[in-house]
């Protein structure tokens, strides 16, 4: 890519909210980022290190995991895309999907049977697995979805196709009821062998995320004789490679999917189900009386639960600490804390996962000064 003329993709979207720095260098977007990150984690901007990215081409077309809303048009037909106001914007080809994402947009927008037939108000896809999210309750024809249609989604490199009925979609995606796998296997293996199903968050480009596992095992060390809890642990990547280091390993997840991708992903590991909040108590009666405690988390954007800061803080009180952030606001905000405890922040590590946008996620690698 010219540094100096960004020729957009083919398909780039201008009106569409999603990419705010679709028109930006890769320096130039790097620079705001980096901007933002000295500005909202000040007291510590002498410990940010450069900015962890990719190559140019890699860029584009990186996204496998996507969350799109979608409308039927009388004329048109179905669209699919992010809401700008009150105006669909559809994104069809958008540049920063994978193309096997695209392929399957495209695929739906040919295949689907008419709105007032189908009530389709999200599609979401993970990795190789997609679902339909309908707002209704009643299961629609399956007469639609016959050979033909299976044999080109096939071809896309899909794995699993769900339906999932939940007619109060809209903040909250998913419900516990109304699932239907439509088609194919109802789990994948991402590009680091781990099983997933079709609520997986994944990041979005694995050699950064191959990064953030390396840089966090090498700071943590948990090593035999060591006890790491990992919290908000998704399918147990991490739980993975704290069990393999022999560490006895305890996980708390949310998400009942995750939770049983995770015992299979990390079988050592004693993981879970719940807000990490709730489970303190399991956490207090896990914890041993002596040897050394590390703590791994990857909270979401809310940042950590009051009420696990200070569990941390106060009881659990690890000897060093890992936090992967996609929130620099509530980074800084669990960063003072940390710090007036007594911790010291030996590094904070950004990561560029969401190349063209202004999103961006720091690894923050703290140490007990006591």
């Amino acid at each position: 890519m010219n540094e100096s003329v960004i020729n957009l993709p083919v398909g780039c979207e201008s009106r569409c909210p999603g990419c705010s720095h679709r028109r930006l260098s890769a320096a130039a977007s790097e620079a705001q980022k980096l901007d933002w990150l000295r500005r909202a984690l000040t007291p510590w901007a002498a410990q940010l290190t450069p900015m962890q990215t990719v190559t140019d081409a890699a860029r584009w077309n990186y996204r496998r995991k996507v969350c799109l809303s979608a409308q039927w048009r009388e004329i048109e037909g179905w669209q699919l895309g992010l809401w700008r106001r009150d105006e669909l914007i559809p994104i069809p080809d958008c540049p920063v999907h994978a193309e096997p994402v695209r392929m399957i947009i495209r695929w739906l927008m040919r295949t689907l049977p008419p709105g007032p037939d189908f009530p389709l108000a999200f599609f979401v896809q993970s990795g190789a697995q997609a679902t339909l999210i309908l707002k209704t309750h009643a299961l629609p024809d399956p007469g639609w979805f016959n050979g033909a249609l299976q044999a080109e989604l096939a071809a896309s490199g899909l794995k699993g196709l769900w339906l999932h009925r939940h007619p109060a979609t809209g903040r909250r995606l998913f419900a516990r009821n109304g699932w239907t796998l439509l088609w194919g296997q109802p789990r994948s293996r991402d590009g680091l062998g781990l099983v997933y199903g079709p609520t997986a968050f994944q990041q979005q480009i694995p050699a950064l995320y191959q990064q953030v596992l390396d840089a966090a095992e090498a700071f943590l060390i948990p090593d035999p004789g060591q006890s790491i809890a990992d919290l908000y642990c998704g399918i147990g990547a991490t739980l993975q490679r704290w069990t393999r280091r022999g560490a006895r390993v305890m996980g708390v997840e949310l998400g009942g999917e995750a939770v049983e991708c995770a015992g299979l992903n990390a079988p050592d590991a004693a993981i879970l189900r719940g807000k990490c909040a709730e489970r303190i108590p399991q956490l207090r009666a896990w914890t041993p009386a002596t040897g050394t405690r590390l703590l791994y988390v990857n909270p979401p954007r809310t940042g950590l639960e009051p009420e696990v800061l200070a569990w941390a803080i106060h009881e659990f009180r690890p000897s060093r600490l890992a936090y992967l952030s996609c929130s620099a606001g509530t980074l800084g905000r669990d960063l003072q804390a940390l710090t007036a405890a007594g911790y010291a922040v030996n590094a904070l590590i950004p990561y560029d996962f969401f190349p063209q946008t202004r999103h961006v996620e720091t690894l923050a690698l703290l140490q007990d000064r006591g």
